[in-house]
């Protein structure tokens, strides 16, 4: 039943001084499906944005366990799909943006929803993220944890991570949500999440439990969850200066969850949101900004050099929320062309009060034009298609200079776990080209080619190889890696500064096993595969000029 002594606009009481605009509602909604639970997000943030129910503190939990992409995020990329199906593992959708998050029956939820002009919070989302984890950061000193914030969005416990945060707005009112682990599942975490080691590197962690950690494993003895619960809410009274008193849904929340719930549990939320364009003939990048991954995709009809669909995805905040979609819309049909890609996404961008957290404009237009880039593996020097399909150029990453400005390569990179484990030269220079693995005949293309080919051990004598080729003037280089290793060395191949052309793997590497630290001290006892006829054409593009 609807809670009569919030019926007044809660803004008017505030302007008129009344005592109850600090009353906020503590409102526990318990264990639910993950479709009640988004369908319950929107429902209140819906409601908060008509002025018909209070400001509101609000924890959740999830029964099943699941897994929810971010708003901006497709299942596919994200999600180990089978698994979570073969074990009873929900799979949604958050209305928030961010990464992809693993929830068992341990953890909690928390949510506040307020106006976004609510007096004495602030505008911009980095600093209300600032501001509003300060109520976790508090609820948990009093639990005995001395925690801290972490831009962009994090909270930490001596640097690993405890709570993670995010939000969004509609018309005029914000949900600022996070969940605190209370005991952490890591086993069924990675097999339930394609965990985006892409972020490794920001981190410099070596393994999961290292980078994250639970009250579990920061307290002698457990909090109960009423304990949990009644330190945040302490937490939060505290730094939003109010008193939080305990109410149930509305009635309008309750009918707003019953007309919103099915869709929520629809595949056309779930999956068809931001479904991969997999299945059609693409172009693909990816970049890690400081506010999050972004990927692109771009199917594009070559012989009109058009953009038939444009995708975006990945873990980053974006407010409004519809900016990616228009965005997109925008995008549709227009001229394959890097300048009208960079006036578009800057006209979007442009055109209201659009904010992306620790991610720039220039991040996306750079994201969009690395995609179209690829467009000159697929053309020949005449203009006309090569003998590289779209598919394939996916798999292949430039650095430094792009591929119409690639100098003539030197040197052939290739990572020793290409090499079989009981190889003799797995772990030094050379190959005796047994037939065993591809690299005999990666060696062989560098004898056909004139270049010199070098086993890569680990990624400090990638930086030592790369150094020493530009000191002793080498123009550029061919290498193989997988694409996680490239994107979490983008911005490391640029400060080296030598042009190049990379590559991707053809099978399970080191992140895929959860395994990049042993690769990193060059340890990894698994074979990968290198992808060596694209490698061949890669050589034979930039030795030549033209296959």
């Amino acid at each position: 039943m609807a809670d009569s002594s919030w019926d007044a606009p809660l803004n008017a009481r505030f302007r008129q001084g009344d005592d109850m605009a600090r009353e906020w509602r503590l409102l526990d909604t318990g264990p639910r499906a993950a479709a009640e639970n988004m369908a319950l997000d929107e429902a209140i943030l819906e409601a908060r944005s008509q002025d018909v129910v209070p400001n509101t503190l609000r924890f959740l939990q999830f029964l099943p366990r699941c897994t929810l992409v971010g708003y901006h995020q497709a299942v596919e990329q994200e999600v180990r799909l089978d698994f979570c199906r073969a074990n009873g593992i929900e799979i949604n959708r958050r209305v928030t943006g961010g990464g992809a998050l693993f929830w068992d029956e341990s953890q909690v939820g928390w949510e506040i929803y307020a106006p976004v002009n609510y007096p004495g919070l602030p505008r911009s989302p980095e600093a209300l993220y600032a501001f509003l984890c300060q109520g976790v950061v508090r609820g948990l000193e009093q639990l005995g944890v001395d925690a801290a914030f972490r831009p962009q969005n994090d909270i930490e416990v001596d640097g690993r991570k405890i709570s993670g945060t995010g939000g969004t707005e509609v018309d005029g009112a914000f949900l600022f949500q996070g969940t605190l682990l209370v005991d952490f599942d890591v086993d069924t975490m990675l097999r339930a999440l394609r965990i985006p080691t892409e972020k490794l590197k920001d981190k410099e962690i070596s393994s999961v439990k290292e980078r994250v950690t639970c009250l579990a494993w920061e307290l002698d003895q457990t909090p109960s969850l009423p304990e949990i619960k009644a330190a945040l809410a302490r937490g939060f009274a505290e730094t939003l200066g109010v008193e939080l008193v305990p109410g149930p849904l509305t009635e309008t929340e309750q009918k707003l969850l019953a007309e919103k719930v099915s869709y929520f549990r629809s595949e056309a939320w779930v999956y068809g949101l931001r479904r991969s364009l997999a299945d059609r003939q693409e172009l693909r990048a990816l970049y890690k900004a400081p506010g999050g991954l972004i990927r692109a995709a771009l199917a594009v009809d070559l012989p009109a050099r058009r953009i038939r669909m444009a995708l975006l995805t990945g873990d980053f905040f974006v407010y409004p929320r519809r900016t990616i979609f228009d965005l997109e819309a925008r995008l549709k049909g227009a001229a394959a062309e890097p300048e009208t890609v960079r006036r578009i996404v800057e006209e979007v961008f442009s055109a209201g009060d659009v904010r992306t957290p620790g991610v720039t404009c220039e991040d996306f237009v750079h994201t969009f034009q690395e995609a179209l880039a690829k467009l000159q593996f697929a053309l020949d020097g005449r203009g006309g298609p090569s003998d590289m399909a779209l598919a394939e150029v996916n798999h292949l990453y430039t650095v430094v200079k792009p591929l119409a400005h690639m100098p003539r390569p030197s040197h052939l990179l290739l990572p020793y776990c290409a090499k079989p484990p009981e190889c003799e030269y797995r772990y030094r220079e050379g190959c005796d080209r047994c037939g065993l693995c591809h690299i005999g005949e990666a060696y062989d293309l560098a004898e056909e080619y004139e270049l010199v080919p070098i086993t890569i051990q680990n990624y400090e004598n990638l930086e030592e190889v790369l150094a020493d080729c530009r000191r002793r003037g080498a123009p550029a280089f061919v290498g193989s890696c997988c694409e996680a290793f490239y994107a979490k060395h983008q911005a490391d191949f640029e400060r080296i500064g030598l042009p190049g052309l990379l590559v991707d793997l053809d099978s399970s590497t080191c992140y895929d096993l959860g395994q990049e630290e042993q690769a990193y001290r060059g340890q990894y006892e698994n074979q990968t595969e290198l992808r060596m006829g694209l490698l061949r054409k890669a050589v034979a593009r930039v030795v030549n000029g033209a296959m």
